[in-house]
């Protein structure tokens, strides 16, 4: 993973609550075993009908293709507990949501796969809201060092995480990365464990 430390741009208004993960990454594109490859498929029931892109979609209007903010309503992530969406979500080059609430899997999910999942208040969204209505190229931006999230036009609020999961953003790792970082330790303990215990 890419070390996360401020992004900026374009925040994407996806308004929809309850949003599950089988609209994130429908079921039918499950079958693939490496990590890639689903980004095209992200909100595909939505991005798409009959074939055709839907101009009506967030994501497919041009001021939001590129967006690596997105906003939501809450419950954002519910349903299944497929690792899949994170995915999606990362390949297609979103890496901060900002919602009310976020189902509890996948609010882990996200921090394993460099993803920042931000809880405002519902009071605090819809302003958010309001704000992408009348400026079409509305851009925030997020400093994880300082848990900021900012505008250009006197928008300020902090926004918590855990300090774990923060370490593991600023510096591009997952668990078993984290977990390999240790790796000269856990050997150092290994061998001490054997002679302490005979283990041939």
């Amino acid at each position: 993973m890419k070390s996360f430390t401020m992004v900026t741009g374009v925040a994407a208004p996806l308004d929809a609550a309850n949003v599950d993960t089988d609209a994130i990454i429908p079921k039918q594109f499950l079958k693939r075993v490496e990590r890639t490859g689903f980004g095209q498929f992200l909100f595909y029931e939505w991005r798409y009908k009959n074939g055709q892109e839907n101009p009506d979609f967030v994501l497919n209007k041009e001021a939001y293709r590129k967006a690596p903010i997105l906003l939501s309503r809450k419950n954002f992530g519910c349903g299944s507990s497929r690792e899949h969406a994170p995915w999606a979500l990362a390949e297609f080059g979103i890496s901060v949501i900002v919602a009310p609430s976020f189902a509890d899997i996948f609010h882990n999910n996200c921090y394993k796969n460099g993803i920042l999942p931000i809880t405002l208040s519902e009071e605090i969204i819809q302003s958010l809201f309001e704000k992408t209505e009348t400026q079409l190229h509305y851009e925030l931006s997020v400093d994880l060092e300082t848990q900021r999230i900012t505008d250009h036009v006197g928008f300020e609020e902090s926004f918590e995480i855990a300090p774990y999961r923060k370490q593991l953003l600023l510096e591009g790792l997952d668990e078993i990365g984290a977990t390999l970082k240790e790796e000269n330790h856990i050997t150092m303990f290994e061998k001490q464990h054997k002679v302490f215990f005979s283990i041939s």
